[in-house]
C-alpha cells in the first residue's frame, strides 16, 4: 500500500532498444508502484519513446525481468499513464499512430505540471 491516499510517482525512462535493461527497469518499478495503489506517470524521453513504439517495444526483453511488452501492457491496464516526448518522436520519425494505445504525445510543459502534482520523481 502506498503511504497516504493522493501519492503519485513520476517515472522517467530515456532508454530504448539499445540498452534492454535499463529500457526494462522503469516499467518494473512503476508496475510496483501501481501494486502500491500509487498513481504512476511514465514519462518516455529520449530513446525512451521506443518503449511504446508499436514494432520496438515487443523486442525488449532483458534477461531476469519480464518482457516489456508484457511490462507496458500491464502498466497501461492497470491504470498507469504514458507521456512520450512530441519533440523526441519528431526527430525519430515516429507519429502518434505508431504508439500503443494510450501513449500521450505531450511538451514540455505538461511534463513540468506532472513533476510538480508528484510525491517522487525517479530517472533512468
Amino acid at each position: 500500500m502506498a503511504e497516504k491516499k493522493g501519492d503519485k510517482l513520476v517515472v522517467f525512462a530515456t532508454h530504448g532498444v539499445k540498452d534492454p535493461e535499463r529500457a526494462t527497469i522503469p516499467f518494473v518499478v512503476a508496475n510496483a508502484a501501481l501494486a502500491m495503489d500509487a498513481k504512476v506517470v511514465m514519462v518516455l524521453q529520449a530513446d525512451g519513446v521506443e518503449l511504446a513504439t508499436k514494432g520496438m517495444y515487443e523486442k525488449i526483453s532483458s534477461p531476469g525481468f519480464e518482457p516489456l511488452k508484457k511490462l507496458v501492457d500491464s502498466f497501461i491496464e492497470f491504470g498507469g499513464s504514458i507521456i512520450v516526448c512530441i519533440p523526441c518522436i519528431e526527430q525519430r520519425k515516429i507519429t502518434p499512430d505508431m504508439l500503443v494505445q494510450g501513449a500521450q504525445p505531450a511538451k514540455a510543459g505538461r511534463v513540468v505540471q506532472e513533476v510538480l502534482d508528484s510525491t517522487a520523481v525517479v530517472n533512468y
